[in-house]
């Protein structure tokens, strides 16, 4: 079976409310290619090598959740981004990015996925009511050490995470933000949690959480954001009946 790209990137904006978000770069349709869409791959990042695996995989469509485009970058169609673009336009091959949205869907988003993943119990946003918010506020099944909790993480995203121990206490109530949002501890503090996750740490992190009194957790940007779009592309597979695979490309960050 197909859809058309048309009824596809149509109803991928209905579905994550693009229209509600301010980005830093587009979403929705950012490369257009075939008219119509049988098979798709999914990743974080629409890096050279995803499109290379999309390429072999003959996929119509590439969906991912950091895309091309952002805000502040060359506009010039030189060196890697003129690589990417050429293997996309070469190939016929459409690039479909959402970046906020997909962070914020409630069901198919990043932060909705992670907590699915973690076994977390959501109880509502950090930053807004949620389908809004880019992060959610929510609570362990029990309380567990910051030690445990890191371990936790590891297990299931594979990844050993940064862990800042701010707190002395068993952690019961958490904030979390996938991906590069270590900015988003002051508005965890303020939500009264006992720690705080995200994908990746700065430099200020540390001393905050150590003088603020909350635990930090960076789980890793590519680790914490590879949920959503997978899921995202399942939903697709299942509802128009095309083909979806999901690429992943290792990525330490």
């Amino acid at each position: 079976m197909s859809v058309s790209l048309t009824s596809l990137v149509n109803y991928c904006e209905e579905l994550l409310n693009v229209k509600e978000f301010k980005d830093y770069s587009p979403n929705g349709l950012q490369v257009q290619g075939k008219e119509t869409v049988q098979r798709i791959v999914t990743g974080v990042t629409a890096s050279q090598a995803l499109l290379d695996a999309a390429v072999r995989y003959s996929a119509d469509l590439v969906l991912v959740h950091h895309g091309y485009f952002w805000r502040g970058e060359s506009e010039c169609i030189t060196g890697m981004k003129k690589r990417r673009l050429a293997t996309l336009l070469g190939n016929d091959i459409s690039l479909l990015g959402f970046h906020l949205p997909l962070d914020a869907h409630p069901e198919f988003g990043n932060n909705a996925m992670l907590a699915k993943k973690m076994g977390w119990q959501i109880t509502g946003g950090l930053d807004a009511p949620l389908g809004r918010a880019i992060g959610m506020v929510g609570e362990l099944p029990e309380p567990i050490s910051g030690g445990r909790l890191a371990e936790q993480l590891a297990a299931v995203l594979e990844r050993t995470p940064l862990h800042i121990q701010g707190i002395g206490h068993p952690i019961k109530k958490i904030a979390w933000c996938t991906g590069g949002a270590q900015g988003y501890i002051d508005k965890a503090l303020a939500a009264g949690v006992d720690a705080y996750i995200s994908g990746e740490v700065s430099e200020p992190t540390y001393h905050f959480a150590k003088e603020m009194g909350i635990d930090y957790f960076a789980a890793g940007h590519h680790a914490t954001e590879r949920y959503g779009v997978k899921a995202l592309g399942e939903h697709l597979a299942s509802k128009f009946g095309i083909e979806h695979r999901y690429i992943e490309i290792p990525n330490p960050v």
